[in-house]
């Protein structure tokens, strides 16, 4: 039989029963589709962090209290030790060639009021070094500076998403007054727009000196939330990230850094453990949107069984005439191959537009790739051999006189 002759053969048959195959259809059009919307969200996902990650500063290393273990075996935790302190910073800031620029910082959330609105938001004091570190740059007004660092000025900066929520997006903000934790604040500047992309939001805080945080809101003894590290380049990171070790644990007296009361990441580190994360949570929508083509598979092998069974004297007339058991089984088969493929060029273009619609609505971000369609469509295609396969078999293996006498 010539492949065009059984290519359309086969389309008949299929077209004959229209909402059987319509709805056999649907499983796999249904599974294609979420194939590619959940890898594309798990892609999505990768490159939004991947972004943030960038969007945190330039060879960043970053140094935050470690687990405190001296209760026992009882381990606080990460972050839940109090032993930064300003002299660290200052130690660091003479001791390590390979940094550009370090900076100390004590972050805290406190509620911001300005006239009738209020927003509660991160407040981190600062110094000036941190916005080149951070890569915070400004859209209006201006940063603080060392002569605000010497006077404990009531200065801030504000990122773009504080001064929406309290002056408004189209209201100036430089110049106006803030209370934060009731204690009055000039803005002097207000922070460019870097976007939120799933790890906090840099565009959501209010930046003051580190003095004034000191003064006026954690108190003068306060310890360090994070050191703010740049290395001079991404060539000397690691080497910059193993003086800062070492010279920590020479100002705490610790020889073993399994024992350190701090810890030490860079930028590197930061984005490959992350990235790790969101490659498994890919890896995890995508199996569980590869359950809906498996019943998708399913369908198809229960719809060509029932077309079997129902086309059984056919099938005995055509072996009575002369027909192979590979023609009987070819055209089944290719029923189920031409389902299958139809069903993953529409549950391609779903998949695509649902995605395009959820990234464009902004209600989600799907990164989709060449490789997710193409593994989408190559699934389905296969699902179409394997799942028709065994009723294409049973077809061809029909005696002709038995399938005759069938009602």
């Amino acid at each position: 039989m010539k492949l065009s002759d059984l290519f359309s053969e086969s389309l008949g048959s299929l077209m004959s029963n229209k909402a059987r195959s319509g709805l056999t259809l649907l499983g796999i059009v249904i599974g294609i589709a979420s194939v590619i919307v959940m890898v594309g969200v798990g892609q999505g996902a990768t490159a939004a962090i991947t972004n943030s990650i960038s969007a945190l500063g330039s060879n960043l290393i970053v140094v935050t209290p470690a687990s405190s273990t001296t209760a026992g075996p009882v381990n606080g935790g990460s972050g839940s030790a109090v032993t930064l302190t300003l002299s660290d910073a200052t130690a660091l800031k003479k001791s390590v060639q390979d940094a550009k620029a370090i900076s100390a910082d004590i972050a805290k959330r406190y509620q911001v009021v300005a006239g009738a609105m209020n927003t509660n938001t991160t407040v981190t004091g600062t110094q000036p070094t941190y916005f080149d570190i951070r890569n915070v740059t400004i859209a209006d007004g201006a940063t603080f500076t060392d002569q605000d660092i010497t006077a404990g000025s009531a200065v801030a900066v504000l990122g773009p998403t504080t001064r929406d929520n309290l002056f408004g997006s189209d209201a100036p903000a430089v110049g106006k007054m803030i209370r934060i934790n009731s204690v009055q604040f000039k803005v002097i500047g207000v922070a460019t727009a870097k976007g939120s992309s799933g790890v906090g939001n840099p565009d959501d805080g209010i930046y003051i000196p580190l003095t004034a945080a000191q003064r006026y809101l954690a108190g003068p003894q306060a310890s360090l939330t994070s050191i703010s590290i740049e290395a001079n380049s991404a060539d000397v990171m690691n080497a910059a990230q193993n003086e800062v070790t070492q010279e920590m644990l020479q100002l705490h007296n610790l020889t073993d850094i399994s024992s350190a009361d701090f810890q030490v990441v860079n930028q590197a580190q930061i984005s490959a453990s992350l990235s790790t994360t969101t490659q498994t949570l890919t890896l995890l929508l995508g199996s569980i949107a590869g359950i809906s083509l498996l019943v998708g598979g399913i369908g198809i092998m229960n719809m060509m069984l029932t077309t079997v069974t129902e086309r059984t004297r056919e099938i005995g007339l055509r072996k009575s005439v002369g027909a192979k058991q590979s023609s009987i089984r070819a055209q089944f088969l290719s029923e189920a191959v031409i389902l299958t493929a139809f069903g993953g060029v529409v549950g391609i273009i779903c998949g695509l537009g649902i995605a395009w619609i959820a990234t464009s609505t902004g209600a989600m971000s799907a990164d989709v790739t060449w490789w997710s369609v193409v593994l989408a469509f190559g699934v389905s295609t296969v699902i179409g051999v394997v799942f028709g396969y065994y009723p294409a078999g049973r077809a061809s293996r029909l005696k002709p006189i038995e399938a005759l006498k069938y009602e």
